[in-house]
């Protein structure tokens, strides 16, 4: 088959989310043009931050890792944020931690006016960015691949220098008796100092974290203002987590 140029980059990522890597001879054949179009369009994705060529190649990149992150579960994620978003009045200010659901909130945010936004995430910037309603501000610090995001001591200097209405976090897991917990301490250090500086916390969470434990312990469910999950969470875990947070969400 021959594909337009718009088509063959969609071809190439989503080859990538599937298998990891690929070579510029199988994508010759596969997509009908020549190795050298092939290899011009792999050269004009790495300079985007899209993939990484390799000898003969290319290979996902940190940024399609998350791209891929923000497909699973992802009708689920859209919900939980749409009803996250819904908490956000006009004038708000709000604070949006890392993660691929809570960055979807920026996405429902259209028709809201002076909202700021304080966020470590890339993602939500890069979100945020085309809705010039919003007022985004961005933490600095160490960027972090993996998640997309920004930590360290500038990313929490900048945190406390702000105050919220609102706090919006993620994790990787959440248990009624560990609470939520991540993956890596400087992730951790970020939700701490966003709960710290806002008046209230919520947590975004599809059903598929509850009952795993990450490395690292964050906060306790009865610090936070309220879950919102999706409907895949079993009836009897909800009532749990209903006896633990003030408030569980489940859309």
């Amino acid at each position: 088959m021959t594909v337009e140029r718009g088509e063959r980059e969609g071809y190439i990522l989503d080859l990538l989310a599937k298998d990891g890597s690929l070579s510029v001879a199988a994508l010759s054949k596969d997509l009908g043009v020549s190795e050298v179009t092939i290899r011009a369009s792999l050269k004009s994705m790495e300079e985007r931050g899209l993939l990484a060529r390799t000898w003969g190649g290319a290979k996902a990149n940190t940024l399609t890792d998350v791209l891929e992150r923000v497909r699973v579960q992802g009708e689920e994620k859209e919900r939980i944020a749409a009803t996250a978003a819904e908490l956000v009045q006009d004038g708000d200010r709000i604070m949006i931690e890392a993660g691929t659901t809570t960055a979807m909130i920026v996405r429902h945010l259209a028709g809201r006016s002076g909202v700021q936004i304080v966020t470590n995430s890339t993602l939500v910037f890069n979100y945020a960015r085309l809705n010039t309603a919003l007022e985004v501000i961005l933490t600095g610090g160490q960027y972090h691949r993996e998640s997309e995001s920004l930590v360290g001591p500038v990313a929490l200097a900048s945190i406390r220098r702000f105050n919220a209405r609102i706090a919006f976090v993620g994790t990787d897991g959440f248990t009624s008796d560990r609470g939520m917990t991540t993956q890596f301490a400087e992730g951790a250090e970020v939700i701490e100092a966003m709960n710290e500086r806002s008046e209230e916390t919520w947590l975004l969470a599809d059903s598929s974290k509850y009952g795993r434990a990450g490395f690292v312990s964050v906060l306790d469910l009865t610090e936070l203002n309220g879950i919102i999950t999706d409907s895949g969470l079993a009836a009897g875990s909800v009532d749990v987590l209903k006896q633990i947070a003030p408030t569980v969400r489940v859309v």
